[in-house]
């Protein structure tokens, strides 16, 4: 036979489109042609695929091999097809029989030996895969991945020992995850952060809802320390949660997540390394951060653009990069946590502060209105002098509030099966219902205040999920008035920090 057909999978996003790779052997001067919108490191495997056929003890046709990697409009990159174009050669001249290639596909880059190597994006090809009815075939430092697809995927760590199942003499073991970490649960303690129950209290709220939060406060009173124990507080992930993660890891090709992600990008990132893009779209902080943290410190010190930029993704959950070759969807569901000074100098109300109102109007109007609107909790962390610091006793650990995030997790998931910073639309309006009194209250404070449409609709989320850690069915006239407080940066710039 001098034509075959082998079957692998591009990396578009998260996603893994099928690539139908064709082979065919003709009469004619020896050649090596690989076609259908390959880039540099797809057309680079010709020299790698020849050299592993040899050293594999496999004779290298001496023919004109024209490969088609179909469909033709689809950029191809990367040396994922290694595998399949090699498998395709030695099945389209008669060294490998071809009767089971069509229950198969193939991903993994060759090495000149004919070992395998690892190729990103290894988890989206195996659920695609699996969805498709075949059986993966990747390389063995792949199997961490693809075992969470639960797709009977196969490795193999050479070109010899796949042609060897091919053969029908051994056949390959299957794709084994990892052993769980001992240390899922190893993020910083809330027993080292002393006073600042205010605080404290705001990121359990934070933690319970799913809420975006921002600390803010003079230098050195802990805004950062609070932030990083976030993590430690939330539910562990769910398995659909977590092979969302590791979809987005894989993706990248960095190693799978076992637990909540938690970003801290330096505030010099720049757009494209906080939301992704580039000429060949790749993930960037805000996916890596999905079902996690995204944890922004000094955040008006990041460039205005960048944090525009976070806007839809806060609202939609995912990120959209549009290029002139190509189209990429990202999910970006994760939680925002951003710290600030209350003023350039971070001392506004002492008697150092020597910060005109003019620098604090644009210290202050780096963040935009739009922005803050869409974080549902604004919080001040006033400073302790050393007194108050010895005095203050050890707050309660982070397993204990974690016991008390779950449980109000748990209420919102079995009444509305989403979180409550998800809410919107009718389930809004149903779950966020408020007696008379209550609806008074926050109307004449939305007046009050000049709180726009969205930030009334955050003041009902966050409502809610303080009367969920309550254990109350309705929302009450203190859970609005709490609710209220955490709109902090919402008041009059002299009220703030005052």
């Amino acid at each position: 036979m001098s034509l075959s057909v082998t079957f692998a999978r591009a990396q578009v996003g998260v996603s893994a489109p099928l690539v139908t790779v064709e082979t065919h052997l003709a009469n004619g001067l020896p050649a090596f042609n690989i076609v259908g919108l390959p880039e540099a490191a797809v057309r680079e495997s010709r020299d790698r695929v020849r050299s592993a056929l040899i050293n594999s003890h496999f004779e290298f046709p001496q023919r004109r091999i024209t490969v088609n990697l179909a469909p033709a409009d689809l950029p191809k990159e990367g040396g994922r097809y290694d595998l399949a174009i090699a498998i395709g050669i030695l099945a389209a001249s008669g060294q490998v029989p071809g009767d089971a290639l069509e229950t198969l596909e193939f991903i993994g880059e060759l090495a000149l030996t004919g070992a395998l190597r690892p190729a990103s994006g290894a988890l989206p090809a195996a659920i695609a895969c699996r969805d498709a009815g075949r059986t993966l075939i990747a390389p063995r430092e792949c199997s961490d991945d693809v075992a969470l697809a639960n797709g009977g995927a196969q490795v193999a760590d050479s070109l010899l020992e796949v042609c060897a199942q091919l053969h029908g003499r051994e056949r390959l073991p299957l794709a084994q995850a990892a052993p769980a970490s001992d240390n899922l649960h190893s993020y910083p303690d809330l027993t080292e952060v002393r006073g600042q129950l205010r605080a404290r209290r705001a990121l359990e709220v934070a933690a319970a809802g799913g809420h975006n939060l921002l600390f803010y406060g003079p230098p050195g009173t802990g805004k950062t320390m609070l932030a990083s124990r976030l993590p430690g507080i939330l539910p562990p992930l769910s398995r659909e949660e977590l092979i969302d993660v590791a979809a987005v890891y894989s993706s990248a090709g960095l190693p799978r997540q076992q637990q909540r992600p938690f970003r801290a990008p330096h505030h010099s990132a720049s757009p494209t390394a906080l939301v992704g893009g580039g000429s060949n779209p790749r993930p960037g902080e805000i996916s890596l951060a999905h079902r996690g943290v995204l944890f922004l410190d000094e955040m008006p010190e990041f460039p205005r653009h960048a944090l525009e930029l976070l806007r839809e993704p806060l609202e939609n959950g995912e990120v959209r990069l549009s290029r002139a070759r190509a189209q990429v969807t990202y999910p970006a569901r994760f939680q925002l946590v951003g710290a600030m000074n209350p003023c350039p100098c971070g001392y506004l109300g002492e008697s150092r502060c020597r910060c005109t109102p003019d620098q604090i109007d644009r210290y202050r109007n780096k963040l935009s209105g739009p922005l803050l609107d869409r974080i549902d909790m604004q919080v001040e962390v006033a400073s302790m002098n050393a007194a108050e610091l010895q005095e203050a006793p050890a707050g309660e650990s982070s397993e204990t509030v974690r016991a008390r995030v779950l449980a109000a997790r748990e209420r919102q998931l079995t009444r509305q099966g989403v979180v409550n910073a998800q809410l919107a639309g009718s389930a809004l309006e149903q779950h966020c219902a408020l007696g008379k009194s209550e609806a008074a209250m926050l109307r004449n404070s939305v007046t009050q205040l000049g709180l726009s449409a969205r930030s009334y609709h955050r003041v009902l989320r966050v409502a809610r999920t303080l009367a969920d850690l309550a254990g109350i069915a309705n929302i009450g006239t203190a859970q609005v008035a709490e609710a209220l407080a955490y709109r902090n940066l919402d008041r009059r710039p002299a009220t703030v920090g005052a």
